[in-house]
């Protein structure tokens, strides 16, 4: 956009956000975000098309294996530049560009294929310049970290984010979304209210740094806990991991509120325990379950119970003990991940 600007200092440059493949929908809001902080920086207007994700599914459904640069990219530059051609010949503009011409993951052939269709069928001039060559791809990434851009790590549909964490083999956490609506570490809900952390410093003129750290990121896929054939409310700490995913046994003894299991380093608590510890009043577990303490709270009650900083043991929130014969499934995982500080400076 600065080069554009630069190329066309009498035109007035409008940005248009049409990406309705984005998913999932906090991942939209926050590159949206992050592209209004520029153009604010840039003194350009930006619209915001509409989020008609539903439409993009049906258009690209067949394509769903299709590889980066392949025919479901295809369908969806087709699709976006229509959208645009029609946004342009609404504001009276005679020709239109895009951002992708200087994505190094996109190919500007195919670009420049769907933008001329669309000029030769609406009229309207596609501008199609290489801001890639001559050093251009350097220049992005130098800008993007002296203006500390927000820097996604995949294309944005479902389809190209499975694929590229297949290969990867990491866990696509991004699709994790809890029924508490907690927000998770290092999710992209975190990242959306750090950036808007982030705007309103440069509202306020405080001067900041963003940093990366490394840490253990979690994620919990369920956690049952049964008596025979009977579901009793259960509440698994932030943490909790059971290697096999199933364990069966009895609290073995009882010792200041802790319940200690006679299998796999697995400890229950009561929700009184919980209660004081955390300063909470839940009425029950199933309370609990959909609107639990914030993970820095759970955190703290791990070590009042384990003062191990590395503990991992199944931490098991109850309304009130068994004796009888307990059945545990739990699947979690923890994984190397990377997350972002604001350093004010």
């Amino acid at each position: 956009m600065q080069k554009l600007q630069k190329e066309y200092p009498n035109e007035k440059l409008t940005g248009f956000f049409y990406d309705p493949n984005i998913h999932p929908y906090s991942e939209y809001r926050l590159r949206y975000l992050d592209v209004e902080r520029s153009c604010k920086k840039l003194g350009m207007e930006l619209l915001e098309g509409e989020y008609d994700f539903e439409d993009w599914i049906k258009r690209v459904r067949g394509l769903e294996s299709e590889p980066e640069k392949g025919e479901r990219c295809a369908v969806c530059f087709d699709r976006r530049f229509e959208v645009s051609a029609h946004k342009a010949l609404e504001l009276g503009e005679k020709s239109f560009t895009t951002t992708l011409l200087v994505s190094p993951l996109k190919s500007q052939e195919q670009l420049k294929k769907s933008g001329e269709m669309f000029e030769k069928e609406h009229g309207v001039k596609f501008i199609a310049p290489d801001y890639r060559s001559g050093g251009g791809t350097q220049d992005q990434a130098r800008v993007t970290k002296e203006e500390q851009l927000y820097r996604q790590d995949y294309c944005g549909c479902i389809y190209g984010l499975t694929m590229q964490r297949e290969q990867q083999e990491r866990l696509m956490d991004e699709m994790f979304s809890p029924i508490n609506n907690q927000v998770l570490p290092a999710s992209i809900e975190e990242r959306l209210a750090f950036y808007k952390e982030r705007m309103e410093l440069e509202e306020q003129n405080r001067e900041y740094r963003i940093f990366k750290e490394k840490f253990l990121n979690y994620r919990q896929f369920f956690c049952t806990l049964k008596e025979k054939e009977k579901v009793i409310p259960a509440y698994a700490l932030f943490y909790s991991l059971l290697p096999r995913k199933r364990a069966s046994g009895k609290i073995e003894f009882e010792h200041e509120g802790v319940g200690y299991f006679n299998r796999d380093e697995i400890i229950f608590i009561t929700l009184d325990r919980l209660n004081f510890t955390c300063q909470s009043h839940y009425k029950n577990v199933m309370e609990l379950i959909f609107n639990p303490p914030s993970i820095e709270a759970q955190m703290r009650l791990r070590a009042t119970i384990n003062p191990n900083p590395f503990n991992l043991s199944p931490l098991i929130v109850v309304d009130e003990f068994s004796h009888a014969k307990l059945d545990i499934y739990l699947d979690a995982t923890t994984y190397e991940d990377t997350k972002e500080r604001l350093l004010l400076l």
